[in-house]
């Protein structure tokens, strides 16, 4: 396996699925992808901040840009790393009190995940 292709199976590996985002990168520029490696090096694994976390401000910061794709990304990356439906949804209120109710409604696709 070439180190490109070890970069996104690790990141799936740790997010509990492989975003299609980065399938595509590794089709048409290998070495873009590994540029993404810092994702998988700093956002997560556990450092001073455990990963779970960090993947928790990352939901907060992707719904402040209103991407519900990006959403449904990180909270499939927050379930698998442990975070519950109670640490999810105060995160939420971080987000409502931040960044208003267009950030929350970008959530709208990603709370679903919370039902299942």
């Amino acid at each position: 396996m070439n180190e490109h292709e070890e970069v996104v199976k690790n990141i799936g590996d740790k997010m509990g699925f492989t975003p299609q985002i980065l399938e595509t990168l590794k089709d048409i520029d290998p070495y873009f992808v590994k540029k993404y490696n810092r994702c998988n090096e700093k956002i997560l694994t556990d450092g001073a901040i455990p990963a779970k976390y960090k993947i928790l401000m990352a939901l907060a910061v992707v719904a402040s840009k209103q991407c519900e794709s990006c959403t449904i990304s990180q909270m499939k990356s927050a379930l698998n790393n442990g975070a519950t439906k109670e640490e999810i949804m105060e995160t939420m209120e971080v987000i409502s009190i931040t960044s208003g109710a267009p950030a929350v409604a970008a959530c709208r696709d990603a709370l679903k995940l919370l039902k299942d």
